[in-house]
Parts: C-alpha cells; sequence; structure tokens
C-alpha cells in the first residue's frame, strides 16, 4: 500500500476558498480511481511546531504503486496540480510530498 502524502505552503494570495476547492476536487477525484481506498485533507495542527510553513495537506491512500501512477498521469490530476502549484507559495518548491510504502 502507498500513502501520498502532500503538505502545501498557500500563498496569503491564496484564498481560503480556493485552497478548500483544489483539496476537495484533488480528494473526489482520487478517490474515483478504482484503486485508491481513502482520501483525506485537512488544516495542518502542527502539535509538535515543526512544519509551520505548511498550513494544509491530503493524504491518499493507493492499493499500490500503479495506482498512484494512475491518478498521478492522468489529465485530471494535472490540471488540479497545476491549480495547487499556483496557489503555493514558489509554486512547485511549496509543496512537499512523501510516497511511504506501508510494510504488513
Amino acid at each position: 500500500m502507498i500513502l501520498h502524502c502532500v503538505f502545501c505552503n498557500f500563498s496569503d494570495e491564496a484564498r481560503a476558498a480556493e485552497q478548500h476547492a483544489v483539496l476537495s476536487e484533488l480528494r473526489d477525484f482520487a478517490l474515483s480511481i478504482g484503486r485508491c481506498m481513502s482520501a483525506e485533507f485537512g488544516p495542518n495542527r502542527d502539535f509538535e511546531q515543526k512544519t509551520q510553513d505548511y498550513s494544509h495537506g491530503f493524504v491518499l491512500q493507493f492499493k499500490d504503486k500503479d495506482a498512484l501512477d494512475e491518478y498521478a498521469k492522468h489529465p485530471t490530476h494535472l490540471a488540479l496540480a497545476a491549480r495547487l502549484v499556483n496557489l503555493c507559495v514558489g509554486g512547485a518548491d511549496g509543496i512537499l510530498v512523501y510516497d511511504l510504502e506501508v510494510q504488513d
């Protein structure tokens, strides 16, 4: 199983409604991929005070790498990702991605 974890450093100009819309649409699209098992997004509460730059994030759970690849290469994802990049500080530099392969 792959956990696709994405953390966003939204620019001050990115309105909350725009942030919520793109994250919601990414979640909904991911769930339309047959082997996406779950998708969640929300604000970073940063309880350990280690990631102040990243105000929001989302985590997608895929059955395997092939499912993540299907999601990542899909034109809908590419369009949504471009919108997300435009909302972040420094564009793509304002996004942190971890793909964790979860062991049994």
